[in-house]
């Protein structure tokens, strides 16, 4: 047995167990982010289109690949389809938290969830 665990008393472990539930328990309500409320659908850096995520709608983007579809759900946006070589913003999924994002960069389109809350990454950091 290592000597200092030895220190250690039934109420130091207990102050333990219930530090580590609260960090555990915490991290889902301090980093949900809020919810979407809108979808911007850019094309070459400007906006196609803003679309309320209440609404159900598809819209046919086209680039300078070919065409590239953009399902909107209520609370959720997603690429269905694109001509680019790769799919990365098809792969993406279903995108519903704000500060996500599907870029098809090849296409030159791109679908960002917005809130009102403002997210900050390293990127816009």
């Amino acid at each position: 047995m290592k000597p200092w665990l030895a220190l250690f008393r039934p109420g130091d472990w207990l102050v333990i167990l219930v530090g580590a539930l609260s960090v555990g328990l915490s991290i889902p309500w301090f980093w949900r982010g809020g919810t979407g409320e809108r979808a911007i659908i850019r094309q070459e850096g400007r906006v196609f289109a803003e679309v309320d995520l209440r609404t159900r709608r598809e819209f046919e983007v086209a680039g300078p690949l070919g065409l590239t579809l953009i399902a909107v759900e209520p609370g959720r946006a997603r690429v269905v389809s694109d001509p680019g070589p790769r799919q990365y913003c098809m792969r993406q999924g279903w995108l519903t938290r704000p500060g996500e994002i599907a870029i098809c960069a090849p296409n030159r389109v791109s679908l960002q969830i917005a809130g009102r809350t403002r997210l900050y990454d390293s990127i816009s950091y």
